[in-house]
C-alpha cells in the first residue's frame, strides 16, 4: 500500500496503461489511435505528477491522503460502481430486447455481484 501513496504511482500507472492500450491498438491494426490513447494517458499522468499544491491533485496522487480524503475516495468509488452497474443493467436489457443473449453484460454483472458478496463475506469474517 505504501507504493500507491507516492506521487509517482498514478503517473506511472497512466504511462504503463497507455503503453498497453497503444500495444493493443497497434496489434489490432490501428497504431494511430494507439498513439492518441497513449498521449492522452501520458498527459493526464503528467498533469497529476506536476499538479502542484492542489489538495485534490495531491489526494488523487496519493501523497496527501488523510482520513477525509479516504472517505471521499470510498464514496466516489461507490458512486462510480453504481454508475457502472446501472449502465450494465440497461445495456443488458437492451441486448435482451434485441433478441441477443445479453453477453458480455450478464457475465460482467455476475462478476460484480460475486465480488460484492465475497467482499461482504470477507469483511464480516474478518471483523
Amino acid at each position: 500500500m505504501k507504493l500507491t501513496r507516492t506521487k509517482w504511482f498514478l503517473p506511472l500507472f497512466c504511462t504503463v496503461l497507455g503503453a498497453a492500450v497503444f500495444a493493443a491498438q497497434w496489434i489490432g491494426g490501428d497504431a494511430r489511435s494507439g498513439l492518441i490513447s497513449f498521449a492522452t494517458l501520458a498527459v493526464f499522468g503528467a498533469l497529476i505528477l506536476f499538479g502542484g499544491r492542489s489538495e485534490t491533485v495531491r489526494g488523487l496522487r496519493g501523497d496527501a491522503r488523510d482520513e477525509r480524503f479516504r472517505t471521499m475516495d470510498i464514496h466516489a468509488t461507490a458512486v462510480a460502481g453504481l454508475a457502472v452497474i446501472s449502465t450494465l443493467i440497461v445495456v443488458w436489457l437492451v441486448e435482451l430486447a434485441r433478441g441477443h443473449d445479453g453477453s458480455p453484460y450478464g457475465q460482467l454483472m455476475a462478476v460484480g455481484g460475486l465480488a460484492y458478496l465475497g467482499a461482504i463475506a470477507f469483511m464480516r469474517w474478518r471483523g
